[in-house]
């Protein structure tokens, strides 16, 4: 894509925390709470690997082995937002998370996943609509 000039534009969530707004990219260890937000994310993955989640790598880059390619997908702006919310929002508030472009599949069903696990109403606005997740199903139901 480089060769012809076509850019892809970086991804971008945020989530507001007490009038704070707090903004992700892909692979993102720049927050003051970082170490707080990967100790989540591994949680929640081990708690998704037993619930029989596997990452959905079709989109990721061809040129990566299986499992980077598993790693890369989980390092998603929206994952990390979310793992952030879910350390930073009291239990019972909807956790509501804004990215820029549209959510990939296997974020997708991540969050359906992460929204069982967790028992928390997520709210994913991505450029294309509102993602509204809740006990392990999406309102888009699976079509977006």
């Amino acid at each position: 894509m480089k060769d012809i000039g076509i850019k892809k534009n970086v991804g971008y969530s945020w989530i507001a925390v007490k009038n704070r707004i707090h903004v992700f990219q892909a692979k993102d260890s720049s927050h003051e709470r970082n170490s707080e937000i990967q100790a989540m994310l591994g949680k929640l993955r081990g708690g998704m690997k037993e619930a029989g989640y596997v990452p959905d790598t079709n989109l990721s880059l061809f040129d990566l082995e299986d499992e980077e390619k598993a790693s890369e997908v989980w390092y998603h702006s929206e994952k990390i937002a979310l793992a952030f919310g879910l350390i930073a929002l009291p239990q019972g508030v909807p956790i509501r998370i804004t990215k820029n472009l549209r959510i990939c599949g296997d974020c997708h069903s991540a969050i359906k996943f992460i929204s069982r696990i967790v028992g928390r109403e997520i709210i994913v606005r991505d450029n294309h609509r509102f993602h509204r997740f809740k006990d392990g199903c999406c309102s888009c139901k699976d079509y977006w």
